[in-house]
């Protein structure tokens, strides 16, 4: 297979980035020097295209060009898919620019308290670094996931420490912590149970910050999520 499993399983954190890499990928494979296609060339073509349309059809990157139709013939088809990974290759990096200008407007937005956000204390920076890091070392040697599971969960908190500032534009990464401490509650009850303490503890100090931004009443509930000794079986 031209691309393996742990390219595959990122993807979605990044499509432009991820696009970008498969047709680098491929142009790395391709015999240039040859005269013609040949069928090896022709088989990582056909992978890379069979990518891009998946991606397309499951929402994850949507292409603007319509792909070439495919005859089965090598020499037919391959400099179409050719032509068409080069298409794709530029309204990436367009896309790739437009995406980093558009980053680069929310930070200085945010560092000039142009746009709402969210500031934690800086004993909240820190008890949450240090939660993160727990989290990352239980789930890392937990044998409870399966390893794309695992690698994906280790992936957003290591972002999340990453973007983790006093002073924050959204608190939406932080919530989504909820849900897969949810679902590790729910497949593995009391033994998740120190996984989801951090996790209830992190939300707790998020949703003071967001009630307190938003001027809510001070006793305002917040989301809630069940002890493992609360399960009923």
């Amino acid at each position: 297979m031209l691309f393996n499993e742990e390219f595959l399983e990122r993807i979605a954190d990044d499509p432009v980035a991820s696009v970008l890499e498969a047709i680098d990928i491929t142009k790395s494979r391709l015999d240039v020097e040859s005269q013609g296609w040949s069928e090896k060339d022709y088989g990582y073509l056909l992978q890379a295209l069979a990518l891009l349309e998946e991606l397309h059809t499951a929402g994850i990157f949507q292409s603007p060009f319509f792909p070439p139709e495919i005859s089965g013939s090598s020499s037919e088809d391959s400099p179409a898919i050719f032509g068409y990974l080069g298409e794709m290759e530029r309204h990436c990096e367009t896309e790739k620019g437009k995406l980093q200008f558009s980053a680069f407007k929310t930070r200085m937005a945010t560092a000039l308290r142009n746009t709402f956000s969210y500031e934690f204390s800086d004993g909240d920076v820190s008890r949450v670094q240090d939660l993160l890091t727990e989290l990352r070392e239980l789930i890392s040697t937990s044998t409870l996931f399966e390893q794309a599971h695992q690698r994906r969960l280790l992936i957003r908190l290591e972002k999340l420490q990453a973007e983790m500032h006093k002073r924050v534009s959204d608190l939406d990464k932080f919530w989504g912590l909820l849900g897969d401490a949810g679902v590790a509650l729910g497949k593995f009850g009391n033994d998740a149970k120190p996984i989801v303490d951090r996790v209830r503890e992190i939300t707790g100090i998020v949703w003071r910050t967001q009630a307190r931004a938003e001027e809510l009443p001070s006793d305002a509930p917040q989301p809630l999520l069940s002890a493992p000794d609360e399960i009923v079986d």
